[in-house]
């Protein structure tokens, strides 16, 4: 449920791909929309089927290509709560969402994560000069501390996607044990560590231009 006094978060696909065209025709150039939300919240979904409802002018930027590699945070001593926001090349991704915004006329090379290796996949995506519109997903595009309080400038319009709890709780699991882990573990790392991260990520919510539903589709993000 939303917050009392609080709109219904949004969940016409139709609508919001109209709201992204809009911004597109009005300024003129590329623009790029964000869409925050906690683990589980059906980020990655929503932006896919949104950028599929663009068409073949926009494209999807994940901010998970952005997670340090294991090794590096084994040698931090981070490996442990994995997708906390220390845990991210914060300066890395605001840099890379400078570039899209300047860098129009070649390809810019984007990082991708892979959840079968659990790493980071460098220049495996691609904004080409083409894409008038580059929708962004990811934990903490709303934080508003280090660099992360400077994304939210870098984004021409900021959506938080909400879900409930219990239903993000409920995708988490079902993901890490497709990843591998017990029902045991996968639970523990669902309540424990995403849901430990996911107390700041919704403290986030009022920084967004639009709340977002993020039960348009079954599958997380």
């Amino acid at each position: 449920m939303p917050p009392e006094g609080a709109a219904a978060p949004v969940a016409d696909l139709g609508a919001l791909a109209a709201r992204v065209r809009e911004l597109a025709d009005r300024t003129g150039r590329r623009v790029v929309v964000g869409i925050a939300g906690s683990p589980g919240a059906g980020k990655t979904t929503l932006a896919l089927r949104l950028v599929e409802a663009l068409g073949p002018d926009a494209v999807h930027l994940p901010m998970d290509g952005f997670h340090l590699a294991n090794d590096t945070l084994d040698r931090l001593g981070r490996h442990d709560r994995k997708g906390a926001l220390d845990t991210f090349d914060g300066w890395g991704f605001l840099a890379l969402l400078r570039r899209v915004h300047a860098e129009t006329d070649h390809t810019v090379y984007v990082p991708s994560f892979r959840r079968e290796v659990d790493e980071p996949v460098a220049a495996e995506l691609a904004v080409e000069p083409h894409h008038a519109v580059v929708v962004v997903e990811g934990n903490y595009l709303l934080v508003d501390e280090g660099p992360w309080a400077q994304v939210r400038d870098a984004l021409d319009d900021a959506w938080f996607c909400a879900t409930p709890g219990g239903e993000r709780e409920r995708r988490l699991v079902d993901r890490h044990t497709r990843h591998g882990r017990t029902v045991e573990a996968a639970t523990a790392w669902a309540t424990e560590v995403d849901g430990r991260n996911a107390v700041l990520i919704e403290s986030t919510r009022d920084r967004a231009d639009l709340v977002v539903s993020g039960e348009l589709a079954p599958a997380a993000g």
